[in-house]
């Protein structure tokens, strides 16, 4: 590895470090976040478990019709894919603005740009906090037991961090140099959404069409990690080799790409 690459990759590496270290900050962000959008709500961030109720319920019958599946079976799965699509999708989103939105703070404040990074995440792991409590009531509502493998979801969701975590970082950067990345991003999460499992399950696929529509999309394998536990069932080999592998080489990426024009993300803004 050339001394070029060794100092941007060690750049990159005390930035984060220094972030995790004050990981206090990242959370009161965080917290203040969530409380400032609900300030003077009696029922404050739970008006975000509401909301994802009202589109599970609708959404399950509406698709469970269409796609004639049996609602105890269909009302979990479309429950616990809605719930960890919207983490997914809007980490990604908001990781986009993670400098743009902290523009004040960097330009006034010294502290790790990472730090930004992890404020996002934290801010929608929050809101997954609040939405996960529809989980438990679906179940119940059809009649159904978590079975052992629910805990199994705990390494699925650090590994599926780990992966956002990357992702935001290299979407941070880009969209404070390239503003308009953050509309096509959106729109290709949409498109993203409809090619991946949420909505409807994998057996409703049409004969013919190739397992490959699954094993080559990288968000059918993030979500799976979390979303089988949940539905009582083994995540696949194949999905956590997956994940550890977008990991890595993400994360490699990143680092480089961070390290690189981390001193240029103030002049951006």
């Amino acid at each position: 590895m050339s001394p070029t690459k060794t100092g941007v990759l060690t750049e990159a590496f005390a930035d984060i470090s220094a972030a995790l270290e004050k990981h206090h900050l990242a959370t009161t962000f965080s917290w203040q976040d969530v409380a400032q959008r609900y300030r003077r709500s009696r029922v404050g961030a739970f008006w975000l478990t509401v909301n994802m109720g009202v589109l599970i319920g609708a959404l399950g019958f509406v698709f469970g019709t269409l796609f004639r599946s049996p609602m105890q079976e269909f009302l979990p799965y479309i429950c616990v894919s809605l719930i960890f699509w919207s983490f997914i999708s809007q980490s990604i989103n908001e990781g986009c603005t993670a400098f743009i939105g902290a523009e004040g703070i960097i330009l006034q404040v010294r502290m790790p740009l990472f730090t930004h990074v992890l404020r996002t995440l934290y801010r929608n792991a929050i809101i997954l906090g609040h939405n996960i409590l529809i989980y438990p009531l679906v179940l119940l509502a059809v009649g159904r037991m978590p079975t052992w493998y629910v805990f199994l979801a705990a390494p699925g969701f650090v590994i599926l961090s780990l992966n956002l975590l990357w992702i935001m970082l290299i979407l941070g950067v880009l969209c404070a140099r390239y503003r308009d990345m953050t509309q096509v991003m959106q729109n290709l999460l949409l498109v993203i959404m409809y090619l991946t499992p949420v909505m409807w399950m994998p057996r409703t696929l049409p004969e013919g069409i190739s397992r490959l529509l699954l094993d080559l999309n990288p968000f059918y394998h993030l979500i799976g990690v979390v979303r089988k536990p949940l539905l009582g069932e083994l995540p696949s080999t194949t999905s956590w080799v997956a994940c550890i592998a977008f990991a890595a080489v993400g994360w490699t990426v990143a680092m480089l790409l961070f390290g690189r024009y981390r001193h240029r993300i103030p002049y951006w803004l």
